[in-house]
């Protein structure tokens, strides 16, 4: 519990993984930090819901062993990560059609030979180059572990003629894009104009089949945004990371990043259950024990309860997001496969057999499979996604279990084109914010917000005298 008279250097309101990691940079420079939590647990949206001994996601955004924050912030060193089989598996005219990205490849060429031997390989196992390639992607040089997924080989119809790409030259221009954004400067892909990220498709030189059969089912996925209102730059960096990395998800749930984090805090430092009702420059007011004055503050909340003690910053919209969580035991046939739709025929964006990816998600026996629905959901949510997962696995789905249907409306940031990716973390001195919405809605956008802002914040820490005496007195009114 804090005393009333507790003193602090910085003050983070909001303990989600962007409070919780700017935390980290905070104390590991000799900072003193409380971080204080209205809800019960650490996490912000980041939650698992515990049914039975499954492990269920709320959101289940996905995340990408190319996230550099995930290697740079500090507390992450024992984050185990479990990985997706490589690319997607696209269900298309009535079949499988696997598609790989060509992370690693350094050539147009290179690029081309890994698209043709993924789409043209046997039904079945997977061939040794598919296997080496496999290997090679998950040892990546980086500070977390990257486990290989149960079951990872088998699809259950892996198309020789890959539908959705196109032909042999549609495959080749694909493959040559994929290269392309694996090894682009992030700062050329900024530099580039800017276009809600669905008309910028067209402009790529690629065929309309591959846009409407891949990327965009890609791209709905990745941005949790089914009409590609996104920013093309958001955009250009999501294909970037998918490109150059491997989808994959926290092992043991979403949940385990943000609890990672706060047990390697100093302890004493996370304070759950303390509500902040008002914020200034040195000092923060709660419902439970009144002021706690501070050298600064940083609102690490969401943008909602962020703009509700700062009436001044903006509330952007947001994308919602449904995940229904169905188990079995009798699992569909696609390993640890993410399955996109490419024919777009019904409410699922995506889905994967969960337990597949991480067994540690579901007892043993027992398949976790979860789809996600992006959107307002339809009226008939249960039986149009058992319906659509039904041709989607090409397997009845009447027999399986509901095991939660998580609905949230304000699940994801939207990122309309224009959309300024740094947006400020410095509001005057002595406070600051961070989150997802002020940078991209992904968990790399969160955890580089923190980063920016903890930078501020030492910056002016370290400044001789007080920080707020040189200051004018600016209004947050544009942030």
């Amino acid at each position: 519990m804090l005393e009333p008279a507790y003193q602090a250097d910085v003050v983070i309101v909001g303990a989600g993984v962007a409070g919780l990691s700017a935390a980290h940079r905070l104390t590991s420079q000799g900072v003193t930090v409380a971080v204080l939590e209205a809800a019960p647990c650490v996490g912000g949206r980041m939650s698992t819901e515990k049914v039975d001994g499954f492990r269920l996601d709320r959101i289940g955004q996905l995340l990408s062993t190319a996230y550099p924050e995930l290697r740079l912030a500090p507390g992450l060193d024992g984050l185990v990560l479990r990985p997706f089989a490589p690319g997607v598996l696209l269900h298309g005219d009535g079949r499988h059609h696997r598609v790989d990205a060509p992370a690693g490849a350094r050539s147009a060429r290179g690029a081309l030979h890994a698209v043709r031997a993924l789409a043209s390989a046997p039904r079945g196992m997977p061939g040794p180059r598919l296997v080496a390639a496999s290997r090679r992607a998950a040892s990546r040089r980086a500070t977390f572990r990257v486990l290989p997924g149960a079951g990872q080989g088998t699809a259950s119809r892996v198309a020789r003629a890959a539908a959705p790409l196109g032909g042999a030259v549609d495959q080749a221009r694909l493959g040559a894009a994929l290269t392309r954004f694996a090894t682009v400067p992030v700062e050329r892909l900024l530099a580039r104009p800017e276009l809600p990220a669905g008309q910028s498709l067209a402009a790529r030189g690629l065929p309309a089949r591959t846009i409407d059969g891949f990327l965009r089912p890609l791209l709905a996925a990745l941005l949790c945004d089914p009409a590609l209102t996104t920013s093309s730059r958001c955009a250009d960096l999501a294909l970037r990371a998918f490109a150059g990395g491997r989808l994959c998800l926290p092992e043991g749930g979403a949940e385990a990043l943000p609890e990672l984090l706060a047990q390697k805090l100093p302890p004493g430092t996370v304070h759950t259950g303390v509500r902040v009702t008002s914020v200034s420059t040195t000092s923060v007011t709660t419902a439970e024990h009144g002021e706690i004055r501070c050298r600064a503050v940083l609102l690490a909340t969401d943008a909602r309860a962020a703009a509700e003690l700062l009436p001044g910053l903006r509330v952007p919209d947001f994308h919602p997001v449904t995940v229904v969580h169905h188990t079995t035991d009798e699992p569909p046939r696609t390993g640890a496969a993410l399955l996109l739709d490419a024919d777009r025929g019904g409410p699922v964006a995506h889905t994967a057999v969960i337990s597949e990816v991480d067994p540690s998600r579901a007892p043993s026996g027992r398949a976790l499979i979860s789809s996600t629905v992006l959107g307002a959901p339809p009226s008939d949510l249960e039986t149009a996604v058992r319906t659509h997962l039904g041709r989607l696995y090409g397997t009845p789905t009447h027999r399986w279990e509901t095991l939660a249907v998580h609905h949230t409306p304000e699940a994801v940031p939207a990122m309309p084109a224009p959309h300024d990716l740094r947006r400020p973390v410095r509001l005057l001195a002595g406070l600051y914010v961070c989150g997802d919405h002020r940078d991209t809605s992904t968990i790399q956008g969160a955890l580089h917000s923190a980063h920016r802002a903890t930078t501020a914040i030492l910056k002016d820490l370290g400044a001789a005298g007080s920080m707020h005496r040189a200051d004018p007195t600016p209004t947050a009114q544009a942030a």
